[in-house]
């Protein structure tokens, strides 16, 4: 894939992959009311005002936290960080700012990347007085949204196309992974992610000791003597019976689909 990328970052449970579904259209990346249900890099292709740019949704941020499942995870939002042109800190609006927040948003300083801030969860204009309170980020220009309901989602998609450069806005069948598909399927820690990895030589999906790493399904782009291909890590299967999170049927279908 390539050309103008959105990166979608901040600390678990704000509605990042809310507003990733909402900005392509589709619902692409599980959501659940719990943290820490997005974990791996998962991108998406967002048309509007009849152009195309690429979003990654990616798992939040806890600086808190620096080792285990929670290092890989930050470990993959910084290199959306690093790859995007632009990025979309989300922040939680009912919520106000915290520890993490403020922590989240001196990373992204350092990175030098140009940033929108967004208070998601902005239901109402009562709502959107206290969002004003992430002004103090001093980050850049604030957008108070409802990624769940759609509130002010055109204003953000106005804001996101100014600030990319239009040269980079691929076409939309040139966005998109191309070729043939191919789906990793199993139960859970069968090494279905070490060897994706190990195929695309790099570590481009999270791989940990911890049963149910992988979430999403997620499509990666492969070319081998010339063949473009399109790899689909999913998550590890079990019986029905055995299922009993919510998050885990999800991802179930999610590998099904």
């Amino acid at each position: 894939m390539s050309g103008a990328l959105v990166a979608i970052v901040g600390r678990p449970n704000v509605g990042k992959s809310t507003l990733f579904n909402r900005l392509v259209g589709a619902r692409k990346a599980i959501v659940e009311d719990n943290p820490g249900v997005t974990r791996d890099r998962l991108y998406g292709v967002a048309e509007w005002e009849g152009r195309q740019f690429l979003v990654v949704d990616t798992g939040g941020i806890d600086p808190s936290l620096d080792d285990g499942l929670p290092k890989h995870i930050r470990a993959q939002a910084e290199i959306a960080i690093e790859e995007a042109d632009l990025i979309l800190f989300v922040v939680d609006a009912i919520d106000g700012l915290c520890a993490s927040d403020r922590e989240i948003a001196e990373l992204l300083r350092r990175s030098g990347r140009r940033i929108l801030v967004v208070a998601n969860k902005t239901e109402s204009e009562r709502r959107e007085i206290d969002a004003q309170a992430a002004h103090e980020l001093g980050l850049g220009e604030l957008f108070p949204v409802s990624a769940a309901h759609g509130r002010r989602i055109s204003e953000l998609c106005d804001a996101i196309l100014e600030n990319l450069p239009e040269d980079a806005m691929p076409a939309l069948e040139q966005a998109a992974p191309q070729g043939t598909r191919i789906a990793f399927m199993g139960r859970p820690n069968a090494g279905k992610s070490t060897l994706i990895n190990a195929l695309l030589r790099e570590p481009r999906v999270i791989v940990d000791a911890t049963a149910g790493t992988t979430r999403d399904a997620i499509d990666l782009p492969f070319e081998f003597n010339a063949d473009e291909h399109v790899l689909i890590d999913t998550a590890g299967l079990r019986r029905k019976a055995r299922v009993t999170a919510k998050v885990e049927s999800l991802s179930a279908a999610d590998a099904l689909r």
